[in-house]
């Protein structure tokens, strides 16, 4: 009896050490790998910031990034300046890019007062702002970074998700997608209207920039309504601004 309580008790013993091993092991690979992570989400970040202004590797149908590679040296050289837009004050701010969209709306539903990040791109004489914005899909998150003039006319666009439906509403990524939006206006006779994703809004082939719609992706109709509630959202919070530029 004895011995088979001893043996009871090293079987606890070592899995309980074993417990504590694997926890430290894990522990010490989340922190090592931390760096790397935050290295990658930083060059993420200037990739889809680039790409939505239209510094990218696309071919005639294919959406592809900048090398992560190259991606610094572009960001500082098309990305002018980075601003950070707060309770109607805009103030320069190099790290602008790192801020967490979703931590911000978080705060804003808390009484907190959210920061808009905003990104001034010229390239080819042109003057591009670059907002990112964040929403909900069918399954998870969805996020874009939107690349507008200075009267709010789509200049470039970016999709991504987390977990929406291969083949439907994963395809927000897909160029022809993201491409449909170049030229749309966000704006209506003075008022912020946004762009609605919806089937049947009698321009499947988007030639009507002035009409505020985009077509939906077929079989995708809640993920189409998340980005229509996410640009809706997100960029009208940036209207005040694009106002005082025209002053």
């Amino acid at each position: 009896m004895e011995n088979r309580t001893d043996k009871n008790s090293y079987t606890i013993m070592f899995a309980i050490i074993m417990v504590i091993v694997v926890g430290a092991l894990l522990a010490f690979l989340a922190s090592s790998l931390k760096p790397r992570i935050t290295e990658n989400e930083r060059l993420e970040k200037q990739q889809n910031i680039l790409y939505a202004m239209g510094v990218n590797d696309n071919d005639e149908t294919s959406a592809n990034f900048v090398s992560t590679k190259e991606a610094p040296g572009l960001f500082e050289k098309y990305i002018k300046k980075q601003l950070v837009i707060q309770d109607g004050q805009v103030t320069e701010d190099d790290q602008a890019y790192l801020i967490d969209v979703k931590k911000e709306q978080a705060n804003a539903k808390a009484g907190i007062a959210r920061r808009l990040p905003l990104f001034v791109g010229e390239k080819d004489g042109k003057t591009y702002y670059i907002a990112p914005i964040r929403g909900k899909g069918l399954w998870d998150a969805i996020w874009a970074y939107i690349a507008m003039d200075k009267d709010m006319v789509v200049k470039g666009a970016f999709f991504d998700h987390a977990a929406e439906t291969p083949g439907l509403g994963a395809n927000i990524k897909q160029r022809y997608f993201m491409d449909d939006f170049i030229g749309e206006h966000l704006m209506s006779n003075g008022t912020f209207k946004g762009i609605n994703v919806a089937k049947g809004n009698a321009d499947p082939r988007n030639e009507d920039k002035t009409d505020n719609a985009v077509d939906a992706i077929a079989g995708a109709t809640i993920t189409g309504d998340g980005v229509s509630a996410m640009i809706r959202n997100d960029l009208k919070l940036y209207v005040p601004y694009f106002e005082n530029l025209k002053q």
